[in-house]
């Protein structure tokens, strides 16, 4: 378990960190989410002792990370993929981790198995590709066996059976009763990895909630409908109550009401329907909206002709 409590960091006039608490609990895999500048990386190296907090506390299942003894064996972490020495292979680099943690020198075969490196272990990690060196950075996070992972940006460079591999490996982990915590700029692998959120701006909580209730309360459902018989249709539902909005294309986008209510009217009154369909937002939608206003860093589109520009959030990138 994860405890953050009261966590600030400054440097000079900027925070970086403002007063942040929250609890990443076992069995679950929890997604760290902010948008570029948030905050997410200074917290993530707060959380290992890389970083000292200006205030507030933080602690790995009780105890601050420099009181841990053989720190691999309660947290394995991946922030910087190519964090080695060029000029050690694989397998010498997870030796040497090994060694100084207290670990048996049978884990480093057992883990380059685990990523899939078995076949270049005794080469040299500087003619390593970006997606070799996440997984190799993974083998170092999962060397000690240890109950808490930690990963930022675990996606970078992997091609999609390793992303693949990725997501199935930190669910399993999670399975095990593990705590796992991990940062992504990809919204839509997150959706499919995380069962909880922790979502920050400008250094502050914004969410600490389900993957599910963080969509549900930020952003929009709704359902699709076509129809030939489309005047007939919006009598039909104005007399009961629902609201619908006109999109385009003969499109109607029905607001407070549920497909099936839809269907059932559309059946009494012999109304001919060519879609009836739910529309679930998805968690790029309701992370957009929760931080449209915490966004640091802007992009504009280009002026000199056409339209006047659309503003977009950049919101993916690292913090």
């Amino acid at each position: 378990m994860i405890e953050l409590e009261g966590l600030t960091k400054r440097y000079g006039e900027k925070v970086a960190v403002n007063n942040l608490s929250f609890t990443v609990r076992p069995g679950i895999v929890t997604g760290f989410l902010g948008p570029n500048g948030a905050g997410k990386s200074t917290t993530m190296r707060m959380i290992l002792g890389l970083d000292h907090p200006t205030a507030g506390d933080v602690r790995i299942d009780g105890k601050h990370y420099q009181q841990l003894k053989d720190p691999l064996t309660y947290i394995g972490a991946l922030l910087e993929a190519k964090a080695w020495h060029g000029g050690r292979s694989a397998y010498n680099h997870l030796l040497c981790l090994a060694q100084s943690n207290g670990v048996p020198k049978q884990r480093v075969g057992e883990v380059l198995e685990t990523v899939g490196l078995t076949a270049v272990a005794k080469k040299k990690t500087k003619g390593f590709s970006m997606g070799m060196g996440q997984r190799l950075g993974i083998a170092a996070a999962l060397l000690g066996d240890p109950r808490i992972l930690m990963f930022d940006e675990p996606v970078n460079g992997l091609d999609p059976e390793g992303i693949h591999w990725i997501r199935t490996l930190m669910k399993s982990l999670a399975a095990q009763g593990r705590t796992v915590f991990v940062s992504s700029h990809l919204m839509s692998e997150m959706a499919l990895t995380a069962d909880h959120l922790v979502v920050i701006g400008q250094g502050r909580l914004l969410a600490d909630t389900s993957m599910a209730d963080f969509i549900d309360r930020n952003s929009r459902s709704y359902v699709r409908v076509r129809t030939p018989q489309r005047e007939r249709l919006l009598d039909v539902l104005h007399q009961a109550g629902i609201v619908v909005v006109e999109s385009g294309d003969g499109v109607l986008e029905v607001d407070g009401g549920k497909a099936e209510q839809i269907g059932e009217l559309a059946a009494q009154h012999r109304i001919t329907l060519h879609e009836l369909s739910p529309q679930q937002a998805s968690l790029e939608e309701a992370f957009m909206r929760l931080t449209a206003e915490s966004v640091e860093y802007h992009a504009h589109s280009d002026t000199s002709a056409g339209p006047p520009p659309q503003q977009w959030v950049d919101a993916w990138g690292r913090s």
